[in-house]
């Protein structure tokens, strides 16, 4: 079973970085597609990044191209995302998941803003900035 496993989240000011990590546990990390969700209190769940399995290619939201930075680490079987230029609206908690499916991170689903049921969650990391 695929279990994944975040951390880095904290209280930051506007304008400020975080890194935020993702401990995969799986055999095959390089077979995987992983994204990166967050839900703000009474929104809707939205994805933000996913790196894609096959050859690495990332995908962003429109809201977070040129802050943040999705990238991985094969001999830790971890996915990073780093945030910089922190705004209060960034604040929620934040969800890293992964997909064997290769169309889980791709040009496709980054059109349609990331809507892919992924099958294996962590279970959050708070970030919370302070304006």
């Amino acid at each position: 079973e695929v279990q994944l496993v975040e951390s880095g989240g904290g209280l930051v000011q506007a304008g400020g970085s975080l890194r935020l990590s993702c401990a995969v546990s799986v055999f095959t990390f390089e077979d995987y597609a992983i994204g990166w969700f967050r839900q703000a209190p009474g929104k809707e769940r939205e994805g933000v990044s996913c790196i894609s399995g096959k050859d690495g290619s990332t995908y962003y939201t429109d809201s977070v191209k040129g802050r943040f930075t999705i990238s991985r680490d094969f001999a830790k079987n971890t996915v990073y995302l780093d945030l910089k230029s922190l705004k209060p609206e960034d604040s929620a908690v934040y969800y890293c998941a992964a997909d064997p499916r290769s169309e889980a991170c791709s040009d496709y689903v980054a059109s349609l803003g990331f809507i892919y049921v992924y099958d294996y969650w962590g279970q959050g990391t708070q970030v919370a900035v302070s304006s």
